[in-house]
């Protein structure tokens, strides 16, 4: 399988009146073709910081990355995305085209004065000239038709706030779909929809993921659902990557304990709810830096002073499962 995208030592800090956030430090991981890659994590973790850096959303102040890269398509074009003019042509072109992103609240994504066909059809006239305006509609429809949205002539010309949560959800699906791109970004994409609706977007997801063949990243703080959805997962605390694998092995052999303690936070049907065990704590500070592993104040297996003192080494195992923790060292 050929690696897509490579994210490498990625870095980033916001500068800010406060003081520096360290938002991401020294992120590394891969995304193959047709592969799922479920980023799982608290807020504030970094996941949605990592992905927006990809787009390159985050490359003016106070936001900069301070070290690594982003390369597309290392295998073919290897086309380091950090080293473009964000707003140039090849950065323009790489963006619906290559990569698209479901932004996580599709209320505040879409505009409330245009309609939502009119939207949808913009990113496809931008980087499909050559469709004629028949052409355009066509696809408009066809994509809002498959995403599950009734009469998509009708709802083509009405507004967002005509739209019920997941039907504006299912509608942003379709504008990320609209130029067939390689790498679809979903950016906790339910985290507003209710249960009901929340399987029928991750079912959809699913089919079109294959229908369209291509690969997605999907962002979630819930590790039930990255883990039925993903073939890979990346764990993030506090902008660094913890552990990452294929999603059995993290999900029924978790290495570092933050994996471990979000998978007993899970609630289960067969277990009473005095059974969970919450995480102590809150992550730490943005403005903090770590010399030892950020999670040592919440760890409950924690070493000492080489776990307050040293910043743990990553580790990788025969069947590509990593893990940064002095546990395995």
């Amino acid at each position: 399988m050929q690696r897509i995208l490579e994210i490498k030592d990625l870095s980033i800090n916001f500068y800010l009146r406060e003081g520096v956030v360290h938002a991401l430090t020294d992120v590394n991981f891969e995304v193959f073709e047709n592969e799922t890659l479920g980023v799982i994590g608290e807020s504030g973790s970094g996941k949605s910081v990592t992905v927006q850096s990809i787009l390159g959303i985050l490359s003016q102040p106070p936001a900069k990355i301070v070290s690594g890269s982003i390369y597309f398509e290392p295998e073919k074009r290897n086309l380091e995305l950090n080293s473009l003019p964000t707003y140039g042509d090849i950065y323009r072109n790489v963006r619906w085209n290559d990569i698209s992103m479901i932004f996580q609240e599709p209320m505040s994504s879409f505009s409330p004065l245009h309609s939502i066909g009119d939207q949808i059809s913009e990113a496809l006239t931008l980087h499909r000239p050559e469709l004629s305006e028949a052409d355009v509609l066509n696809v408009c429809l066809g994509l809002l038709e498959k995403v599950g949205i009734p009469s998509p002539a009708i709802f083509f010309k009405r507004y967002p706030h005509e739209f019920s949560g997941g039907m504006r959800q299912r509608a942003m699906i379709a504008m990320a779909l609209v130029c067939n791109p390689k790498i679809l970004i979903a950016d906790e994409p339910t985290t507003a929809l209710d249960v009901t609706i929340e399987a029928q977007i991750l079912e959809l997801l699913e089919a079109i993921k294959s229908e369209f063949n291509m690969s997605m990243i999907y962002i979630s703080h819930d590790l039930a659902v990255i883990g039925e959805i993903s073939d890979r997962i990346l764990v993030m605390y506090f902008g660094r990557v913890v552990e990452s694998g294929l999603a059995d092995e993290v999900i029924d052999n978790p290495l570092h304990p933050y994996t471990r303690a979000l998978l007993k936070s899970i609630p289960k049907i067969d277990q009473p709810i005095e059974s969970l065990e919450p995480i102590e704590g809150t992550i730490p500070s943005p403005f903090e830096v770590h010399t030892g592993c950020p999670f040592y104040s919440r760890c409950s297996e924690r070493l000492g002073e080489i776990c307050l003192n040293q910043k743990p080494a990553n580790k990788t195992y025969n069947n590509g499962h990593t893990v940064s923790c002095h546990l395995h060292a």
